[in-house]
């Protein structure tokens, strides 16, 4: 039995991905900064019959991820898909002309140093397996840069960078890096963009490995 590893556990698009994935008989492992925060996600999965556990880390604190995403693959089954998709803080968003460059700091290592971290801990295993998928899940401002939120728009800039080179470089692997950019908001009401809608789609990225980048619906004009 292999592992989803979910960075950025929550009770909304994460526990959404984490029915799916575990309903297609992975064990599921939950990454996020509090306990208290991950075991009512781990006891609800539980109801659904998929085997999940809590792993707190921190997206800024590096070796808490390497510690935990090692750990999960040890108890559960080595990782074969890694989905990092954790919300970045409100106060990465501020407004470009109001951007010094210690603003910077936390966005660059919660989008681009936590995203490394985590594949340097799980590429090994995926390597021992044969196969893996990397999944980065984005807002809109990754491809389209908003001037109101120049942190998280800077930050996910590099973050689709990298992983657009991972999928280069692992393809040969069977390795598959793909990234859903999510335009709005996710709601419950949302046709294509609900939490639901949004786990089957990611499902299908892991299963059809077609292509890098893809959007849960169109950009607005």
């Amino acid at each position: 039995m292999t592992t989803f590893a979910l960075v950025g556990a929550g009770p909304g698009l994460g526990l959404a991905c984490a029915r799916r994935f575990g309903a297609a008989g992975h064990t599921v492992a939950l990454l996020s900064r509090t306990a208290e925060h991950l075991e009512p996600l781990v006891a609800e999965l539980g109801r659904d019959a998929v085997r999940a556990r809590a792993y707190p880390a921190d997206v800024l604190d590096p070796g808490s991820l390497t510690s935990a995403l090692r750990q999960a693959g040890a108890e559960l089954g080595p990782v074969e898909i890694l989905q990092f998709s954790p919300v970045p803080r409100a106060d990465f968003m501020k407004p470009v002309l109001d951007t010094a460059p210690a603003d910077l700091d936390d966005p660059l290592a919660f989008s681009i140093k936590g995203p490394l971290t985590c594949v340097n801990a799980v590429l090994p295993g995926m390597r021992a397996l044969g196969r893996g998928t990397l999944l980065f899940v984005n807002g809109g401002g990754a491809v389209r840069p908003h001037p109101d939120r120049a942190g998280t728009s800077i930050a996910f800039a590099g973050e689709s960078a990298y992983a657009a080179m991972l999928h280069d470089a692992l393809a040969g692997e069977n390795i598959h890096a793909a990234q859903l950019i999510v335009p709005g908001a996710i709601s419950p009401d949302s046709a294509h963009a609900s939490p639901s809608a949004l786990a089957e789609r990611l499902y299908a990225l892991h299963t059809d490995r077609d292509g890098f980048r893809h959007y849960a619906e169109p950009m607005p004009g």
